[in-house]
């Protein structure tokens, strides 16, 4: 498969983790220097040969195997929102929010036009769940979670009340 997977990883999502590499059609990172744990991402497949609508993300732990994984959609995470605007692509329409391989004659990438925003965003929540002293995302004007210190002070009754 000629995906371009490099140019994928490098120029679309462009993650911020120090110790990675590609290998075949997968990306691989250690999170958090000295940490045991890997985390692989690759695409996603739907029922069609050759079309992806996601990444998957796998935690690896060299003994222990795979031990959690997750799809990232690329419709929930806006990858292909401006592409499919522009050829006026709805959800439920054949090539939403998806790539194919299959004309890779091209010589442009299939995901041409992708933002890789949400999805970088949402690996590195998922990267710092398994790996907590994983780097932030630098330059994010998202805000940040509130902490226990800074959450507000309600007191807990017994049973919450239903408005009418």
């Amino acid at each position: 498969m000629s995906l371009h997977v490099q140019q994928f990883f490098d120029d679309v999502l462009a993650l911020p983790f120090d110790e990675h590499a590609v290998v075949g059609n997968a990306y691989y990172a250690t999170p958090q220097p000295d940490s045991t744990l890997r985390l692989r991402i690759d695409f996603a497949p739907t029922i069609r040969h050759g079309e992806y609508d996601g990444l998957r993300l796998s935690v690896i732990h060299p003994d222990q195997g795979v031990v959690d994984t997750a799809i990232l959609p690329f419709a929930e995470h806006g990858t292909f929102a401006r592409r499919d605007a522009a050829r006026d692509l709805v959800a439920g329409r054949d090539g939403y929010a998806v790539f194919r391989d299959w004309h890779a004659h091209t010589g442009e990438p299939p995901w041409k036009g992708a933002d890789g925003a949400g999805l970088r965003t949402a690996i590195q929540h998922y990267a710092r769940v398994w790996s907590p002293g994983t780097r932030a995302e630098s330059g994010s004007a998202r805000p940040q979670a509130r902490t226990a210190q800074q959450a507000p002070t309600t007191p807990v009754t017994g049973t919450p009340s239903r408005s009418r």
